[in-house]
């Protein structure tokens, strides 16, 4: 009996504290409000009935949050931090949340479709997107914070239907692609560390649709913003871009201030800063 109580104390200590996978609040777990800088969390989206927290946990650990519209079944945001890839980690599997189908369930994403194995008579997908909404509508699964920004296991992480939105294969597999990569040698260039935030703007109604139901909303923007600081945490560099969701296939690059006015106009709550301070050095 002694022997039990003190392994469950030494894999309590382990885990860390049982907050969960869906939180109230991402300062909840200081492994998940790192992912912001100086633990601000912005206002974009926090007031939707509809949105969820997501501490994105895989292999027993944190690597990134989302902000989810559980509605649209599209993230508003995803907030990162980036590090350089070491190759490796991509998935042929789609991970799902199990606490959107049951609060009770892993607090640790897991693969979609051997989930839907193991529950052939619970649908997955109430809450959100499944790997089939994708599945022959032309549209990529278009990763909001990107693969190719994280080393393995966190990049494996990001292969999560949260973490992703319909995007158009033309913008998404070449300017966004290489405004990411162009991000990627800025980041390793200039900043001792990166915080971004990669969001949806969803559109008013424009869906994938299957078996008449409206599943997934194709939005009409993607859209990031960037804080660089140095090794003492100041900022030293910001910068922003938008992109159509179209075979249009431009990326605009902004200031944040530039960002905050443009997601001001699909906002109907006041967005506010992005970025403690808006980065400014």
């Amino acid at each position: 009996m002694e022997v039990a109580f003190i392994v469950c104390v030494l894999i309590g200590v382990f885990l860390g504290p049982a907050d969960g996978h869906v939180v109230t609040d991402f300062g909840d777990s200081p492994d998940c409000i790192k992912f912001f800088y100086k633990e601000h969390v912005p206002d974009l989206g926090a007031s939707l009935p509809e949105v969820v927290r997501l501490c994105q946990r895989y292999v027993n650990m944190y690597h990134f949050a989302t902000l989810y519209n559980t509605y649209n079944r599209i993230a508003v945001y995803s907030a990162y931090i980036f590090e350089p890839s070491n190759g490796g980690g991509r998935e042929d599997r789609w991970f799902i949340e199990p606490q959107l189908v049951d609060p009770s369930w892993a607090s640790e994403m897991q693969d979609g479709y051997k989930m839907a194995q193991e529950n052939p008579d619970i649908f997955l997908g109430d809450r959100q997107a499944l790997n089939d909404d994708y599945k022959y509508t032309g549209f990529d699964r278009g990763h909001l914070n990107p693969n190719g920004h994280h080393p393995v296991p966190s990049r494996n992480a990001t292969f999560t239907l949260t973490n992703v939105v319909p995007q158009n294969p033309t913008t998404n597999q070449n300017a966004w692609a290489n405004h990411e990569s162009k991000l990627t040698s800025l980041f390793k260039e200039r900043c001792h560390q990166a915080f971004v935030l990669v969001g949806a703007i969803p559109s008013s109604n424009n869906w994938i649709v299957k078996n008449n139901v409206k599943r997934v909303n194709i939005p009409e923007y993607v859209w990031n913003a960037y804080c660089c600081v140095d090794q003492n945490g100041r900022p030293i560099l910001s910068g922003a871009a938008t992109a159509l969701n179209t075979d249009q296939n431009v990326v605009v690059e902004r200031t944040l201030d530039d960002m905050v006015d443009f997601l001001q106009q699909y906002s109907d709550a006041p967005v506010n800063e992005l970025f403690s301070g808006q980065c400014r050095p």
